[in-house]
């Protein structure tokens, strides 16, 4: 790898970390849930409610996350994010109080939705067109790395601790939080930020830094993007001339959780359980998704910048389409421990990590002008959070309504994404190998 792609590889990775610890942090609670239940006496209302007040959470972080960032930084507000991430981990693992327990993972919630908006906000604004794809992407990578973690770290402990496994598993989450925060000092603002302060020498330095093909030209049109605007929260997000790029990131955001991803995350364990599989079986088989999670971002990574983001949307629609309804099938059927429910939900995560995991991030970050990238993005999240919260919140009720209840709802995620492919066909652009700049052109053109 060439020096200069080194350095903004390196950066890029260190403001992905925020990524592994948001994985970690969606995922860690699986394994926890039912101990949690147990533990302050929860029916299934409350339950649902101490799962999805994380999410309820990230709501909040994603909607405010992009105004300190214009204000202070990307930089600075990722160094409070992984503050919150270490300080959170502790205070939930030794929570004795319902009250407090879900105070803390309300707070870390609003880390995971900040780091939504500011994580690939600040990688797309340091890489240069041709790498963009690839390192925006390398987000979503650590989320599924971080959920992979959580998965693994939860059977291992649950292995090994006997007593309060559940205060391990959520504390661990402590050790990756403090790397994050000692790593995040390394980092430079990004380029676009510096022009938006005045500081258009020290952009251009940076710009030859992160591996520009051509840094004046790109100098050049940051400046002229933000000419005109005397300051970024003094553009509005639902102008006219926004509405092609707020709807997209809406729409793109909405398709994401109703494919069910966070449910299945959220209680892959149980899912497993209500087919038949023991508790140790269905922690294992817990890895085993995210495991395919991993792999196939992985694949995707390679392949985003030359097969383009809306190729990967459509085929991903296809398969999830497929195997969801063919989950929906055996739950229907009723039949127990039947190892096809592990086939199937593995084939849905490959497709789902291959396109939509792969693409959301770095969709959302490429198609809002500079002046309004920080107010898009927060939207886009915001939208992808108050989905989380609604898909995990009601995905126990409608699974436990009665004999059919999970196929039902396996149903609901299959015809989402039929509804999926035909949008993404019809109405979504292709943003692979353009400069920022150009693609905010051709969207007021389209």
């Amino acid at each position: 790898m060439k020096k200069k792609n080194t350095y903004v590889f390196t950066c890029a990775l260190i403001a992905a970390l925020g990524g592994l610890l948001f994985g970690f942090d969606t995922a860690v609670i699986s394994g926890a849930e039912k101990s949690i239940q147990e533990m302050f006496g929860l029916d299934g209302f409350w339950h649902g409610f101490t799962v999805a007040i994380a999410l309820i959470g990230t709501i909040v972080g994603a909607m405010t996350a992009g105004k300190p960032a214009d204000k202070y930084g990307r930089k600075s507000v990722l160094i409070v994010i992984a503050v919150i991430y270490g300080m959170t981990a502790l205070a939930t693992a030794v929570a004795d109080d319902w009250l407090v327990f879900i105070s803390f993972r309300f707070i870390g919630g609003i880390g995971v939705g900040a780091s939504s908006v500011i994580g690939p906000m600040y990688i797309a604004e340091i890489a240069p067109a041709h790498l963009r794809g690839r390192l925006v992407g390398m987000f979503q990578l650590n989320v599924v790395s971080g959920i992979l973690l959580a998965f693994f770290s939860n059977y291992l402990i649950s292995s090994v601790v006997e007593v309060d496994a559940w205060r391990w598993m959520l504390g661990v989450q402590a050790l990756p939080a403090f790397i994050f925060f000692a790593l995040l000092f390394y980092i430079p603002s990004t380029p676009r930020l510096l022009v938006l302060k005045g500081r258009s020498k020290e952009a251009l330095g940076l710009l030859k830094k992160l591996a520009s093909r051509d840094p004046e030209n790109e100098l050049k049109e940051i400046e002229e993007s933000l000419q005109g605007d005397n300051a970024a929260s003094s553009a509005n997000l639902f102008a006219k001339e926004y509405r092609l790029p707020v709807i997209l990131a809406i729409l793109v955001a909405v398709f994401n959780q109703m494919s069910g991803i966070n449910a299945i995350m959220y209680y892959a364990p149980r899912i497993f359980e209500m087919t038949g599989f023991g508790k140790d079986d269905a922690l294992l088989q817990s890895v085993t998704i995210g495991a395919t999670n991993f792999i196939f971002t992985m694949l995707a990574m390679t392949v985003i910048d030359k097969f383009g983001r809306k190729k990967l949307l459509l085929i991903g629609s296809i398969g999830m389409m497929a195997f969801l309804g063919m989950v929906a099938k055996t739950l229907f059927e009723g039949s127990t421990g039947n190892i096809l429910v592990v086939v199937y939900l593995v084939g849905f995560i490959a497709f789902f990590a291959f396109s939509q995991g792969a693409v959301i991030w770095v969709f959302i970050s490429e198609i809002f002008p500079n002046k309004i990238r920080a107010k898009g993005q927060a939207l886009g999240s915001f939208t992808h959070w108050i989905m989380a919260a609604m898909v995990s919140w009601m995905f126990p009720a409608i699974a436990e309504s009665g004999a059919n209840g999970g196929g039902v709802a396996f149903m609901i995620f299959s015809v989402a994404m039929l509804v999926q492919l035909i949008v993404v066909f019809k109405f979504f652009p292709e943003t692979k190998g353009k400069s920022l700049e150009q693609i905010q052109k051709e969207l007021k053109r389209a």
